[in-house]
This record gives structure tokens, C-alpha cells and sequence, in this order.
């Protein structure tokens, strides 16, 4: 065989052969440096369907993530909740005017009913207990020149009150002005059926004895005696709740610089029973006597002194041993207050309605608080006074 044949090779032997055309070392691999964040997460998160536990795990954290930033923006983004409604508690004043006095008293003490007392005055009463305590006090004639007083509570409870006598008409009369309950032993026969006949608030005493007692250092019948609280709870028992009245119109004190009334003199039937008044000025009221000595009052032993006086001027006469007083109509009044005198008119148009005064311009006459002492007169000659 030729030898240039056998020496002929293809051109894929000679590439082969690594001893003629040596085959260059690959090159040599750069080493890898570090893998740079953003393609490192990259890679690892290369997610592959259908997911096996990698993938799991990768939803698993982004529903995590979801739900702890939906969380968190609904906390920081929730509307402000509404403030609550605050409903104001209704104001109750600690104190009011009183209706039957105009002091300050608590505002419960307007919803007691108004009690009425008549009280006696002989010289065999005196001294009485209670009339100081009075918010209002009539005065009047009962028979024989003797005089006896309706005095009416609301304010106060006196514990001891009397001693305590019989009804009279106008008595009755005044005491319907102000829905008031009336404690009396007995009466007149007239007094007893006016009491009937308008249905007035009775507490009899001859009919509800256990609301009164009798007091052993007086005799009969001079010696019987109550109190607010025990006629209270008789009132309650027969329901005679709130009396619906309409107080006298009040006004604020303004003691004149110079009285024109210092003393005051009201001739009622005799001296055992007439009345005289000195004005007080550091207390604004007047300091009452009767019988030629200072009025004091059992409870306290204190002499008796309104701040109002009133001398209301109207028909009397006598009817037998009994006194009659024309108390429906109107007449002279004479107000004494703050040292000065007002003179106007007053004013009672039938049983049940509250007696009223008004000025010489006919607008009401306005007193200021404190116990008031009505004096009913036969005459205007019977009222006499000195600055």
C-alpha cells in the first residue's frame, strides 16, 4: 500500500489527535463572586407547577404579609368613632322661694300641703306655741272681743303647736285661699257647715284624736295640743296632698332710709287684745305686743316679729256671741314693710279663691319674704302709725 495513503487521515482524525494539534485547555471558570441580592431572591424564589413545599411555604408568608397589612391599615385608617350623646341632667336648684313666704327653702318643701291651725288667745293660752313658726297668720275676732289666730305651716315643722280651738266661717274662708288643711276642735255651727259645704281639707280634731294630745300644765280647754309632723301624716292618710295655691307676690327688701312707720298701732277690741308693733330695723321686721307686753312664743321664748304687717278693713259685726266678717268683697289694706306703709286695697272674690292686694294703681301689691301677719279691722280709724 502506498504510504501516503496510509498516512492520510480525515480531518476530524487530525482534530482528534492531541498530540499533533493540541486541544487548548477550556478556560478556566471565573470564580463566581457573590450573588447579588436582587438575583439571589430571585432564584430561590423560582416557583415550579405543580407546587410541591417551597411553594407552600412562599404563599403561606404572602397571605401572612397580606393580612398583617390589611390589618394594620384598618387600624390606622378606621373612621373616629362618634362621641356618645351626653344628655344633661335637668337642673335642680338647691333652694327655691318658698310660695307661702318667699324664703329659700328646698324645692320639696312647695309640694307639702299648706296646714292651717286655728289657735287660741285668751289670756288663759298665752303664751302660745308655734305662731312664730307660722308662714302666714289671720287675726281676728272669734267672740266677746276675744281674739284667735289661723296661722298656716308649710316652711317648718314645729313639734309643739297650740294650744288649739274651734272653727269660725272666715277663718274657714281664708284658709280655702291657700288649699290648706284646717285643724281645729269642733267650731261654730257656721263654721262647721261651710267646712262641709265647700269641702274644705278637714282635720277635726273631735273626729281624728289621735293626731292630738293634750299637755297636763294647762286645763281644759285650753290644753290641746299637735304638731306639723303628726297633722302630716293625718293629711297623708285622709290623701290631701300638695295644696294648688297661688302665694302672695314677692319682693326684694329695701329698707327705707327713713322709716314712716316706726310704730304701729292696730285697736282691735280692748286692751287686753289689741296690738302694737315697733320696727326693728337691724332685722327689717316688727316686733309685735299685745296686751301692753312683747308677744313671745312658747317654742323658743322668743318675742314674735314679721317682716309683713297687714291691716285689712272690712264689715264686722256680731251675730249672737259670734263675730261675722264680710271676708268676700274687697277693702282698705294697709302694708307695712321695710319701715314704710303702702295703702292699697284687698281683694277675695268668693270661698275658695286667695285673698289679694293690690296698690293704689290697682297692679298687685307685692310683699317681701318672710312671715306675714294679716289683722282683720272694722274700720280704717282702727289702724294708726308714727315715722
Amino acid at each position: 500500500m502506498d504510504p501516503d495513503i496510509k498516512s492520510f487521515k480525515t480531518p476530524e482524525e487530525v482534530a482528534a489527535r492531541d498530540d499533533i494539534y493540541p486541544q487548548p485547555d477550556p478556560p478556566a471558570s471565573t470564580p463566581a463572586g457573590p450573588e447579588s441580592p436582587k438575583s439571589g431572591w430571585r432564584q430561590k424564589l423560582k416557583l415550579h407547577w405543580p407546587p410541591g413545599r417551597k411553594e407552600y411555604i412562599v404563599a403561606g408568608l404572602f397571605l401572612i404579609l397580606v393580612t398583617a397589612g390589611v390589618c394594620g391599615w384598618l387600624l390606622t385608617h378606621q373612621p373616629k368613632p362618634a362621641l356618645p350623646t351626653v344628655v344633661k341632667a335637668k337642673y335642680v336648684p338647691k333652694t327655691v322661694p318658698s310660695t307661702l313666704t318667699g324664703l329659700p327653702v328646698a324645692p320639696d318643701i312647695n309640694k307639702r300641703p299648706v296646714t292651717g291651725v286655728m289657735i287660741e288667745n285668751s289670756q288663759d293660752a298665752r303664751p302660745q306655741s308655734g305662731l312664730s313658726q307660722a308662714g302666714v297668720v289671720f287675726e281676728a275676732i272669734a267672740e266677746g272681743g276675744i281674739t284667735r289666730f289661723l296661722a298656716l305651716f308649710q316652711d317648718q315643722n314645729p313639734a309643739d303647736i297650740g294650744p288649739i280651738r274651734s272653727a269660725r266661717p272666715y277663718y274657714v274662708q281664708w284658709a280655702l285661699g291657700f288649699d290648706a288643711g284646717y285643724a281645729h276642735v269642733g267650731g261654730s255651727p257656721a263654721g262647721l257647715a261651710l267646712i262641709k259645704a265647700t269641702g274644705a281639707r278637714d282635720l277635726d280634731q273631735f273626729a281624728n284624736s289621735g293626731s292630738y294630745h293634750r299637755i297636763s300644765s294647762r286645763a281644759a280647754p285650753h290644753n290641746v295640743y299637735t304638731s306639723i309632723d303628726a297633722l302630716m301624716q293625718l293629711e297623708t292618710g285622709k290623701g290631701y296632698g300638695t295644696s294648688t295655691y297661688t302665694g302672695f307676690p314677692r319682693t326684694k327688701s329695701v329698707p327705707a332710709k327713713v322709716p314712716a312707720a316706726k310704730t304701729v298701732n292696730f285697736a282691735i277690741s280692748g286692751p287686753l287684745y289689741n296690738v302694737h308693733y315697733d320696727y326693728n330695723a337691724p332685722t327689717n321686721s316688727y316686733n309685735r305686743s299685745e296686751g301692753g307686753a312683747p308677744q313671745v312664743d312658747a317654742n323658743g321664748n322668743k318675742q314674735i316679729s314679721p317682716q309683713v304687717v297687714v291691716g285689712m278693713v272690712m264689715p264686722y259685726s256680731m251675730n249672737g256671741k259670734y263675730s261675722v266678717y264680710g271676708v268676700i268683697g274687697s277693702g282698705p289694706a294697709y302694708v307695712f314693710q321695710d319701715g314704710g306703709v303702702t295703702i292699697g286695697t284687698w281683694t277675695k272674690a268668693d270661698d275658695k279663691s286667695q285673698i289679694k292686694f293690690t296698690d293704689g294703681a290697682g297692679k298687685p301689691l307685692k310683699f317681701i319674704p318672710g312671715q306675714t301677719w294679716l289683722t282683720a279691722l272694722g274700720s280704717a280709724a282702727n289702724i294708726t302709725y308714727a315715722p
